[in-house]
């Protein structure tokens, strides 16, 4: 049996082995109990990390993908206990999962080769579930990795990048050519490691961090004082040095202060 690319879930299955090994050797933490792998598509990365200790589950929406799994990776073939203690397939689409329900409020890593179409909407996922997830690694297209890891003072540097490292240490660690897929895609990939800070509670209000970064870069060829009228500044912070800047120059800490001194407006 084998499972035809499908344009329409963003599919490219990876058939390199000495890449698909590298992925799985992505994850480095052992703070955790389970490793989640999203889209594992025909398993090519899934038999890598069958050979790590955590229980492996993986996450699969398409139906012919998850047969092939099923056929392929049996847990008798695979020696492990039938009770799902250390692998388990489901059938399901991860964005519309709580991972609550599936591993009990203990720590997961996730891992996977990324449909682009639905890559930074993962990344986001795991940022809202970031109290479970100690540890992402990943592979998506090469643009949208170097702009998760970029720093401050890049054109690709922005709303991604600032909510991403604000909660994540980010590593880019190396790229992909579009040969080693089937079908290939038109672009490079590029996999990178996002490894939980240790300590991911914000100095500020989570909610208005958000909103200040995301209306910032909205307007990101603007100077702050302009892209961030919305918050009713007041003169006296119009004048702020901070506010002269665009969004772009501002280091995550930054921001941080960026949302302090908005919160302290007129008081």
């Amino acid at each position: 049996m084998s499972v035809k690319a499908k344009k329409h879930l963003g599919q490219h299955f990876l058939t390199d082995e000495t890449i698909a090994k590298n992925i799985a050797d992505a994850l480095i933490g052992t703070n955790y109990d389970n490793v989640l792998e999203i889209g594992p598509g025909m398993g090519v990365l899934t038999k890598y990390l069958l050979e790590k200790k955590p229980k492996i589950t993986v996450m699969e929406l398409d139906r012919d993908s998850v047969a092939y799994l099923h056929e392929t990776f049996p847990l008798e073939h695979l020696k492990l206990d039938t009770s799902k203690d250390k692998f388990e397939i489901i059938e399901g689409d991860f964005l519309k999962q709580n991972l609550t329900d599936f591993f009990n409020k203990k720590q997961v890593a996730i891992i996977g080769n990324f449909p682009y179409n639905i890559s930074t909407q993962i990344v986001f996922k795991a940022i809202e579930h970031r109290a479970y997830v100690p540890e992402f690694a990943g592979m998506f297209q090469k643009e949208v990795a170097l702009r998760i890891a970029e720093k401050e003072g890049s054109k690709v540097y922005g709303i991604l990048s600032v909510l991403t490292q604000a909660f994540f240490d980010v590593e880019y660690l190396f790229t992909v050519p579009p040969t080693v897929f089937n079908p290939p895609p038109r672009v490079d990939s590029g996999v990178i490691r996002l490894t939980r800070k240790e300590n991911f509670m914000l100095p500020v209000d989570e909610k208005l961090f958000f909103r200040v970064v995301k209306t910032a870069f909205n307007q990101r060829r603007k100077m702050l004082r302009s892209s961030l009228k919305v918050f009713n500044l007041s003169d006296t912070l119009k004048e702020d040095p901070f506010f002269t800047k665009r969004p772009e120059q501002l280091s995550v800490n930054q921001f941080f202060e960026l949302t302090e001194k908005i919160s302290n407006n007129g008081i």
